[in-house]
C-alpha cells in the first residue's frame, strides 16, 4: 500500500489533467470505470470524480489535495488499472493477480491531452465571453474586457440559460419586428440583454416597453438605455393589472413578478393573444394560504413542505390554464436549484390546440384545484373570461 501511495504521489505531482480508473477487481462493484478531471470551478482548480454505473454517471467535486485518497479507495481493491494524464506523459499503475504492482510510462504526443477548461468554459454560450456587452459590464458579470468576473460565473449562465430559451422559440418568429412587454422589470438587467441579443446580436427589429411601479427605477433605466443607444426600448412607470398596450405584443416577458403579479402578466399575454410568453415566477403565498385536502394532510403539517407543494401547484395550475387557452407550454429549469428555488420559467407558445385538448386542459385545473380546495387567481381570470 505504501508503494502504491508514494507512486500516486509522484504521477499526480507532474501536472495531470485526468484520471481514469477502471478494470474491474470486484465484479459485484456498481460502477463500471471511474473518471476523474481537473475543473474550474468558480474561479478555483478542483477535481470532478465521474462514477458511472451502466445507465448513469455520478458526479461530485473534490480538493486537488484529496485525489491520491480519493484513487486509493478504488485501487486495488475494487478496480486493478490506473491511468494518469499529464500534458506530456501518461502513467500506467496496474495489480497483477499476484498482488505485484506493474508500472508503465509512455509520452503522450502533443496535442493528445488537453488541459481542463471548466464547468463555465465548456459550452458555447450565445452571449459570449471576450465580447464587450455594455449591460453585463454595468452589472458586474464582465470586466471592461469583456472578461467574465469569477464571482459572477453563475450569473452569466443564469443569463445565457434565458437567452437560450429565448432563442429557440423566436427562431420561427417571422415578422419584420417583434414587440415585447416586460412586467415587473425593476431593474432590468435582462431586459438590456434581451435588446442586446435580438437587435445586436441577431438584427431584429425589437420594441420593448418595460413596466414597473418604481419611478426612480423607471427614471433610471431610460438614463441607461440612452447611455447605450438603445433606441427602441423604454421604461413606463405602471401597474401590471390594468395595463394597455399601445403596440399589439408579440412577446410577454415577467421575471420575478411577486405572487399574483405574475398571474395578471399571463393574463394581459393571453388577452393579447403574444404569440411568446416567457414567466419566472416568485413568491407564490396565494395557494399557500389556502391549501386545504385532507388527503395531504400530513404534506401540510409542516410548513417547508406545504409551502413548496403550493408553489408548485400554483405553476402547475398556470401551465395548465395557458394550456386551455391553446398555448404550448413548457415548465423549464431557469438556474440550477443549488444556486435559487426560484428555478421554474413557464414558456408557453402560441400554438394550433383543438377545442377539445383545451377543455381537457381547463377540465384538468378544475379538478386539481377542487382536490386542493383552493382557487387561484390565474384560475378565475382566465375561466371567468371565456
Amino acid at each position: 500500500m505504501e508503494e502504491i501511495k508514494q507512486e500516486l504521489d509522484k504521477a499526480l505531482a507532474s501536472d495531470f489533467n485526468k484520471v481514469i480508473i477502471s478494470n474491474k477487481a470486484d465484479k459485484l462493484y456498481k460502477y463500471k470505470k471511474i473518471e476523474i478531471n481537473k475543473v474550474i470551478v468558480k474561479g478555483k482548480e478542483m477535481c470532478q470524480v465521474s462514477r458511472y454505473t451502466d445507465k448513469q454517471v455520478f458526479q461530485d467535486n473534490i480538493n486537488i489535495e484529496e485525489t491520491a485518497q480519493a484513487i486509493m479507495e478504488e485501487f486495488p481493491d475494487k478496480f486493478k488499472q490506473i491511468n494518469i494524464f499529464s500534458d506530456s506523459r501518461e502513467v500506467g499503475l496496474k495489480c497483477s493477480k499476484s498482488g505485484k504492482l506493474l508500472k508503465n510510462n509512455r509520452i503522450v504526443a502533443q496535442g493528445e491531452s488537453k488541459k481542463p477548461q471548466g464547468h463555465n468554459r465548456q459550452k458555447n454560450y450565445i452571449l459570449k465571453e471576450g465580447t464587450v456587452i455594455p449591460p453585463l459590464v454595468d452589472m458586474g458579470v464582465f470586466t471592461k474586457e469583456g472578461k467574465v468576473v469569477t464571482s459572477m460565473y453563475d450569473k452569466f449562465k443564469q443569463i445565457n440559460r434565458f437567452i437560450e430559451l429565448v432563442d429557440d422559440v423566436i427562431k420561427n418568429h417571422s415578422k419584420d419586428t417583434i414587440n415585447i412587454v416586460d412586467f415587473g422589470c425593476g431593474k432590468s438587467y435582462l431586459t438590456f440583454i434581451l435588446y442586446y441579443y435580438l437587435v445586436e446580436l441577431k438584427g431584429k427589429k425589437a420594441n420593448i416597453v418595460g413596466l414597473d411601479l418604481k419611478e426612480d427605477v423607471i427614471e433610471k433605466c431610460n438614463q441607461t438605455a440612452k447611455k447605450y443607444g438603445y433606441h427602441s426600448l423604454e421604461f413606463r412607470l405602471g401597474d401590471i393589472n390594468g395595463y394597455r398596450s399601445d403596440m399589439p405584443v408579440d412577446m410577454v416577458v415577467t421575471l420575478h413578478a411577486c405572487d399574483t403579479a405574475t398571474d395578471y402578466a399571463l393574463y394581459n399575454a393571453v388577452n393579447w393573444n403574444a404569440t411568446y410568453i416567457m414567466s419566472v415566477p416568485c413568491c407564490q403565498h396565494e395557494v399557500n394560504k389556502t391549501i386545504a385536502s385532507e388527503a395531504l394532510a400530513p404534506m401540510m403539517k409542516y410548513g417547508i413542505i406545504k409551502e413548496r407543494t403550493a408553489a408548485l401547484a400554483t405553476d402547475a395550475l398556470r401551465g395548465v390554464m395557458l394550456e386551455s387557452c391553446g398555448y404550448k407550454t413548457q415548465l423549464l429549469e431557469f438556474v440550477d436549484l443549488a444556486h435559487s428555488p426560484k428555478n421554474i420559467l413557464i414558456r408557453a407558445v402560441k400554438a394550433n390546440v383543438s377545442k377539445e385538448k383545451k377543455e381537457k386542459s381547463l377540465q384538468e385545473a378544475k379538478a386539481m384545484c377542487q382536490f386542493l380546495g383552493v382557487e387561484p387567481t390565474i384560475v378565475k381570470l382566465l375561466n371567468d373570461d371565456r
